[in-house]
């Protein structure tokens, strides 16, 4: 049974610099989460959360290809991890720093609207987690920025998407242009080929006729000599002497 192509996402592969940048915000974050938390009893539950967030951010990242629906679980499992990090102690408001990185990966694993709808989703989450647990007016501070990095990393994503197909179909274009000009070398040289095969032939004809009126030439003389010989004897010399002036213009001609 064919699946039908739409029921998966194309996934853009990321560049090393932002991997290497992702899995270094990806510690930071933990580390200052480790370090600012009040509650040494909730260590192992922010190591935990975000050990499974980074091991569920890993597999999405590196397995392209997977099913829409798939990924439409996995957003919502990813964002109810980050919010399961930020209740405990929602004044540690950069933990909504991830909703950023989760913004950046659905431009990568998610394509037309859809992706756009969950970047704004998530940007929602972000700011209306934090109004919810602090309070409008310093929630909506605290979620103003994790929300416009995210925007902004979507974005990136989308733009970097849209140069990598222009620059693909330009080459795919540039491709066409050198086969089209690769043929119409072919048949230039097989035009010129073709006007010197026609050369040669219209001088062949030309040197067959020049050479057959010659020979008929030739004939007559030599028949205006036989006739002398039997007659005239005497006119017989100035005859042969054309007639040998007649061949050697025939051997001159065919001559190359």
């Amino acid at each position: 049974m064919s699946i039908p192509t739409n029921a998966f996402s194309t996934s853009l592969r990321p560049g090393r610099t932002a991997v290497i940048a992702v899995y270094l915000a990806l510690a930071a974050g933990l580390a200052r989460t480790l370090a600012s938390t009040t509650h040494q009893d909730l260590v192992p539950w922010y190591v935990g959360l975000h050990l499974v967030f980074l091991v569920l951010f890993t597999a999405v990242l590196w397995r392209p290809g997977l099913p829409t629906e798939l990924l439409h679980l996995y957003f919502v499992v990813q964002s109810a991890i980050v919010l399961a990090l930020l209740a405990p102690q929602p004044e540690l408001d950069f933990v909504t720093a991830l909703f950023a990185l989760l913004c950046y990966q659905a431009a990568l694993v998610l394509t037309g609207p859809v992706h756009w709808t969950w970047v704004g989703l998530l940007v929602l989450l972000t700011g209306g987690s934090l109004m919810f647990y602090l309070g409008p007016v310093r929630g909506l501070a605290l979620g103003l920025l994790p929300a416009a990095v995210g925007i902004v990393l979507a974005a990136f994503v989308a733009v970097n998407a849209e140069i990598e197909t222009a620059r693909a179909q330009s080459e795919a274009l540039l491709g066409e242009v050198q086969a089209r000009q690769r043929q119409l070398q072919a048949y230039a040289g097989q035009v010129e080929e073709l006007a010197a095969l026609e050369e040669r032939n219209r001088l062949a004809r030309e040197l067959h006729d020049s050479v057959s009126q010659t020979m008929f030439s030739i004939i007559l003389n030599t028949r205006s000599t036989q006739i002398l010989l039997e007659r005239n004897p005497a006119r017989v010399k100035p005859q042969l002497e054309q007639l040998q002036a007649l061949t050697q213009q025939a051997l001159a001609e065919m001559r190359p």
